[in-house]
């Protein structure tokens, strides 16, 4: 009889109880996804903000460290990041301007290059013939739709200027970057551990761990990816400028932009910084000097930049940079390609942690647990033979043992039966 001071042992926890919660948080991330969808027009300002706060909130928690104040510490750091801007507009553009405006008046002489000396050594080294690709067809071409260019920019910068609405919510997405960035930079610490409360117990450790090591991959990437980029850029533009390129600057920045791609930065500047050598000098000097210039750099980060400022924790490959870029492109327009890098490092995450989770399924070990019952009925049966030739060697043993002791019998019953005589 049970006493009435015993309880009862609660119930197992129901076992469909994580199905459901998997099925919400699917359903979360759906609903997720079509908002963004249908709010992109007007999520571009946000996200460029949030990435922003992101990438300055350690900064952020550095001075508070040292005794400043959140409020300070936002201020600081806004001021810097505003200053940093400025002057790198107030740099970057007119520099990038004369360097346009060189390459457009160099333009002939690139034509007169490919069609010149180009040309006839693809022909000769090929053996076709590439007449489809005679410059004055091809310049006319460009010309031509050049020229549509322009006159669409120029109808379309005209319904700009006339539409009001249009203009004025332009320069409010432009206007709301820096306020909705220092507000969101303020307030990081204290909206991270609001999502955290709001997660259900029995997954928030597991959560809590997803979104640090995203954090390391994410931050990781954009921190020192683009750090890389900057330092590449650098060495490249300097680097063309003491060889002599005249469009050095052009060449060295589009080379360390589009380094965030492995190799490709590379490919680009050396392809680009060679035809400049070409037209420009047409000496294998100076083409040899533009190969030491992007083999320079190159080491530089493969040795130095990419192992103190990015280190080995993002794991992203090449081919998926290329499809996250292109496939966000192409969902979200420009808003996805701002995410699309951020939204690569999360999935690879979740990715890794999926791929755990299996190594430690029934599903996974059954296999192992087949694998181990093979191999034990061979186990078995080896140790049955061991013992049988075992139990045959005493037996031998006991049957040569009783031999010996026979002729000891008889001889001791002959000597017997002469003393009775």
């Amino acid at each position: 009889m049970t006493s009435p001071n015993t309880t009862s042992p609660a119930p197992p926890p129901s076992p469909s109880l994580s199905v459901h919660l998997r099925w919400q948080l699917l359903a979360l991330t759906v609903l997720v996804g079509a908002l963004f969808y249908w709010l992109a027009p007007i999520l571009t300002p946000f996200v460029v903000s949030a990435l922003l706060a992101y990438l300055a909130d350690p900064l952020v928690d550095r001075l508070e460290k040292r005794g400043l104040g959140r409020t300070w510490a936002v201020t600081v750091v806004f001021s810097l990041m505003t200053l940093a801007m400025v002057g790198v507009v107030l740099l970057l553009i007119p520099l990038l301007g004369s360097q346009i405006e060189r390459f457009s008046d160099s333009a002939p002489r690139y034509v007169a290059w490919f069609r010149d000396t180009a040309l006839p050594w693809l022909e000769q080294r090929t053996g076709l013939s590439l007449e489809s690709l005679e410059p004055g067809k091809l310049f006319a071409l460009l010309q031509e739709h050049w020229q549509q260019a322009g006159g669409i920019a120029a109808s379309v910068l005209g319904g700009i200027s006339k539409s009001g609405l249009v203009l004025l919510a332009w320069i409010g997405n432009l206007t709301l970057i820096p306020v909705v960035t220092f507000y969101l930079l303020r307030d990081w610490d204290s909206l991270v551990a609001r999502v955290h409360e709001l997660l259900p117990r029995s997954v928030a450790p597991t959560i809590s761990s997803l979104t640090r090591q995203s954090d390391e991959v994410l931050g990781g990437f954009l921190r020192g990816q683009i750090s890389v980029m900057l330092a590449l850029a650098t060495v490249y533009s300097l680097g063309l400028w003491m060889v002599g390129i005249d469009l050095a600057f052009l060449i060295g920045m589009l080379a360390g932009l589009v380094s965030f791609i492995p190799y490709l930065g590379a490919i680009v500047g050396i392809g680009a910084g060679l035809i400049a050598a070409l037209v420009q000098y047409g000496d294998w000097t100076h083409v040899i000097l533009v190969l030491v210039v992007f083999g320079v750099g190159q080491t530089l980060e493969s040795m130095l930049l990419t192992p103190w400022l990015v280190g080995d924790r993002i794991g992203l490959h090449p081919v998926a940079v290329i499809f996250a870029i292109l496939a966000g492109g192409q969902l979200f327009g420009f808003l996805g390609v701002l995410v699309a890098l951020p939204l690569a490092a999360v999935i690879m995450v979740l990715l890794r942690y999926a791929h755990e989770q299996y190594r430690a399924s029934e599903l996974y070990r059954a296999g192992e647990a087949v694998q181990l019952t093979t191999e034990a009925p061979s186990a078995t049966s080896a140790s049955g033979v061991d013992a049988a030739a075992q139990a045959k060697d005493e037996a031998a043993a006991l049957v040569a043992s009783a031999t010996e002791a026979a002729p000891s019998h008889e001889n001791a019953d002959e000597s017997d039966i002469d003393r009775t005589a």
